[in-house]
């Protein structure tokens, strides 16, 4: 790989960065931030989880991850089982509050991305959208 293709990779990646807001503190003018926002979907996704699935899928410290859901238990926003098949391990799920609070999140990232591209003609959105999961399969 040359110097200018990891220039190209990098400043496409500052763009993409930039225009989702994900340096901001609070994710989609929430009081959450983008690791929580993560977190949330994580375990919505799947239904139930453990922390070590977040840990595998999102690479995450497990003190950070730790912190967060202490904050999410105190917010009433997830509730902890004993798994039934280790009893070591907890099982997490989504409260109430909490799946209302994903999707509010969920919500406002799919407003975000029709407003981003509400300027681009069904060609334009075909390819954009096709280059994406281009991406994705060179990658994975």
């Amino acid at each position: 790989m040359t110097d200018q293709q990891v220039q190209q990779i990098r400043s496409f990646n500052r763009f993409y960065t930039d225009l989702l807001g994900l340096l901001d503190s609070h994710l989609l003018d929430s009081p959450y931030s983008l690791a929580e926002g993560r977190i949330l979907f994580e375990i919505a996704s799947n239904g139930e989880c453990r922390a070590s699935d977040i840990i595998e899928t999102l690479s995450i410290d497990k003190g950070y991850l730790s912190r967060i859901l202490k904050k999410f238990e105190k917010e009433g926003l997830i509730e902890r089982k004993a798994s039934e098949n280790d009893k070591r391990a907890s099982v997490l799920s989504l409260t109430q509050p909490g799946m209302k609070v994903f999707k509010e999140l969920d919500a406002a990232s799919n407003q975000q991305i029709e407003k981003i591209t509400a300027n681009l003609d069904d060609s334009k959105l075909e390819t954009l959208v096709s280059s994406m999961t281009r991406i994705l399969q060179i990658l994975r």
